[in-house]
């Protein structure tokens, strides 16, 4: 497993556990770093996405909203909504991630952390998403590891 699709599982892991705790202060994070130990660059990335999902979340929230249809977003599984949020945040705001490699890896950690239908359910979610943030003709042709993975 790669570096950023650590981080980003340990980003989504984060995030549903703030959830549940209701705050984000230093003791939070330090204590879920003790938990989840992690290589410095996984971890930089991880709190990276972190920081972007708190920040933007309203942002990240009215974009998902619409497209889960017949829920409110608080009725997902945390695991999901919050898988949704971390990938939605790279494909507004980290754009030399190519959404396909976005897509995918989110689909990967829906399915290590979720439940049996979260790829899927991740997987229609996110295409939607996809060509609305990003249309197709600017994301390119996917990367080979991406389309590898499909």
């Amino acid at each position: 497993m790669g570096k950023r699709r650590e981080g980003r599982e340990a980003a989504a892991q984060f995030l549903f556990a703030h959830e549940l705790h209701g705050e984000h202060t230093a003791e939070e994070q330090s204590a879920f770093w003790t938990i989840h130990t992690a290589k410095p660059q996984v971890r930089a990335y991880a709190e990276e996405l972190i920081r972007g999902v708190l920040a933007h979340q309203q942002e990240i929230d009215a974009v998902i909203s619409p497209v889960v249809e017949n829920f409110r977003l608080e009725r997902l599984a945390g695991v999901d909504r919050n898988i949704l949020r971390v990938a939605v945040h790279e494909l507004m705001n980290v754009p030399d991630v190519p959404a396909p490699v976005i897509l995918n890896e989110a689909i990967e950690v829906a399915k290590n952390l979720g439940g049996n239908e979260s790829g899927a359910f991740v997987n229609g979610v996110l295409h939607r998403l996809m060509r609305q943030i990003r249309p197709m003709k600017t994301n390119g042709p996917p990367p080979r590891e991406a389309a590898d993975q499909a």
